[in-house]
């Protein structure tokens, strides 16, 4: 005896463009979400590239290839870049401790954490630089020492790391929480050290939440002003951020000079941001989380 099988079921499943679901709206909430992004990302963004295009490629190269715009480019992607790092390190090593050890006053740290999402970038660069200028808590302890942080690259990458952090905890935490306990400790069993525990259960798992903490961390700090400005001291081939002389030529009413700034930083974050989605998914399918 032989069971009939439904045509529609013995069919092989190909490419959809919308799954079938038991909440109905695709259409309106599709819209929506295009309509949404387009008025909010794509026109400014494609009205910024559409104008930068009218400079002229000579135009364009001149500005882009200016030593003080090169300078701030540097020095704007490079703390970005060392202050993403660092909270990569320090991130992930919060995130462990709010998530595998109960202590009083977790509660509060975990809140804490939270605090420059809701800290106006003003306030905490104001903040920073009263504790890091040469004359502060912090900075008068380095001073004898010859080392100045504020109104310095250092000074810069401590305001980044700042703002950036919760970018990482809050981008871990999920993950980790979702680790079982079971798996390491099966490893300790199979004779794995705390070392190669971590190297080979614990970080494949935590990968592809570190890289996306790691970009948003990223881009945060690529575009970061507010807390930036006052503790770097804003000079020109020292301390100046891209952002600082978008605004900068905009008060000259360099409009074009600030249009093309502003898009070859869109370009450089874009191709940042592209190669490490790639290795984002490279690590999804290599590790299979």
């Amino acid at each position: 005896m032989s069971l009939a099988v439904p045509a529609s079921a013995a069919a092989p499943i190909g490419w959809r463009f919308r799954r079938p679901s038991v909440i109905p709206g695709f259409g309106i909430t599709f819209g929506f979400t295009l309509a949404y992004l387009g008025l909010v990302v794509l026109i400014p963004l494609s009205g910024l590239a559409i104008h930068s295009a009218g400079l002229g490629w000579t135009e364009f190269w001149t500005i882009a290839s200016d030593p003080r715009t090169l300078n701030a480019l540097k020095l704007s992607f490079g703390t970005a870049f060392v202050a993403a790092l660092v909270n990569v390190v320090f991130g992930v090593i919060v995130a462990w401790v709010l998530v595998r050890y109960r202590f009083p006053g977790r509660r509060v740290i975990d809140a804490i954490v939270d605090l420059p999402f809701a800290l106006p970038t003003a306030v905490a660069g104001i903040a920073l630089t009263a504790i890091y200028a040469p004359t502060g808590w912090v900075g008068a302890l380095f001073a004898p020492l010859g080392i100045k942080i504020a109104y310095t690259p250092i000074g810069i990458v401590l305001a980044l790391v700042f703002v950036g952090l919760p970018f990482v905890v809050r981008t871990v935490q999920p993950m980790m929480e979702e680790i079982d306990r079971e798996v390491e400790e099966a490893a300790a069993t199979l004779g794995a050290g705390r070392a190669a525990t971590i190297r080979r259960v614990i970080l494949p798992a935590l990968t592809p939440a570190i890289l996306t903490g790691f970009a948003l961390a990223l881009a945060r700090g690529v575009g970061e002003y507010g807390s930036v400005i006052f503790i770097a001291g804003n000079l020109p081939y020292v301390s100046e951020i891209a952002p600082l002389l978008i605004v900068i030529r905009l008060e000259e009413f360099n409009v074009p000079a600030a249009t093309a700034i502003a898009a070859i930083m869109l370009a450089i974050a874009f191709a940042m941001l592209f190669v490490i989605n790639a290795i984002q998914i490279w690590s999804r399918k290599r590790y299979g989380h």
